[in-house]
C-alpha cells in the first residue's frame, strides 16, 4: 500500500522538464495540495516533505506565497484579462463603425460613378 501511494504521488506530481532535461517547476494544483495540507497543520513541515517527496523549505516557501496571495481569491479587481477584452471590445467598435463609414462612402461614390456613365466594378 505504501508504494502505491508514493507512485501515485510521483504520478499526481508531474513535474515539468525544460529543454536541459532538469526538473524545473511542480505543477499548481501539487502545490496547491502540498500548501492546504501544511495550512491544517495536521503534520509538521519535515512530515510533508517525507510524504510529499519536496523539501520543507519548498513547501513554507509555497505557504508562504498562497498566503500573501489569497485575498486575491475574493478581490473584484480589474484582471490585466478582463482588461484585455475590454480594449479589444472597444477596438472591435471602431473598426466596425469605421467599415460602416467606408461601406457608405464606397455606395455614394459607386452610384456617382453610374450617375456619370463611369464603368463601375
Amino acid at each position: 500500500m505504501h508504494k502505491l501511494k508514493n507512485i501515485f504521488i510521483l504520478l499526481y506530481r508531474k513535474k515539468k522538464v525544460n529543454v536541459m532535461g532538469r526538473r524545473s517547476k511542480f505543477e499548481a494544483s501539487f502545490k496547491g495540495k502540498v500548501v492546504l495540507e501544511a495550512i491544517k497543520e495536521q503534520k509538521t513541515l519535515n512530515e510533508l516533505a517525507k510524504e510529499f517527496k519536496v523539501s520543507p523549505s519548498k513547501i513554507a516557501v509555497w505557504k508562504t506565497e498562497f498566503l500573501q496571495k489569497a485575498s486575491a481569491a475574493f478581490a473584484k479587481s480589474d484582471t490585466s484579462q478582463e482588461k484585455l477584452v475590454k480594449d479589444l471590445n472597444a477596438e472591435k467598435d471602431r473598426l466596425l463603425k469605421k467599415v460602416g463609414e467606408l461601406t457608405i462612402k464606397n455606395d455614394f461614390f459607386a452610384r456617382a460613378c453610374e450617375d456619370a456613365g463611369l464603368k463601375v466594378r
